[in-house]
């Protein structure tokens, strides 16, 4: 399609270049900024147990304080994790992902500030993660 541009429509375009005008950004409200508010993840690959439940204490602080109201915790399914072949230790507890909300049941100042964790993910032997949701922060 060869369609000539017109004098006026150079003109037009001219006036816009040469405007200090701002133009609104009507994508703005969707802008990943935006968006990074009200929902974060942490993945816990890698940690041992006492690591772990350090990291998501801080982690589920640091959130209730910046106002964001849902978590992502990435635990891993713990199907490749030795402690499974060591008669002596808790099958469940000895893996993130049953020892992890546990240890956020526990302790009382993180429950102050969860309104759900979503304890049947948890028992999913498919799923590596699970959400919680936090309260608002008041004031």
């Amino acid at each position: 399609m060869n369609k000539k541009i017109t004098d006026k429509d150079k003109k037009a375009w001219q006036e816009f270049v040469n405007s200090k005008e701002k133009l609104y950004d009507k994508d703005q409200q969707f802008s990943k900024k935006n968006l990074s508010n009200s929902e974060k993840t942490i993945d816990l690959h890698g940690f041992n147990l006492k690591e772990a439940n350090t990291e998501i204490e801080k982690f589920i602080l640091t959130c209730f304080e910046k106002g964001i109201y849902k978590i992502n915790i990435i635990t891993g399914k713990g199907s490749r994790s030795k402690n499974i072949e060591d008669p002596y230790q808790s099958k469940d507890l000895s893996i993130l992902k049953h020892s992890i909300p546990n240890y956020i049941k526990e302790n009382k100042d993180l429950m102050n500030k969860i309104s759900k964790i979503d304890f049947d993910s948890v028992s999913n032997p498919n799923l590596g993660s699970f959400y919680i949701t936090l309260k608002k922060k008041n004031g």
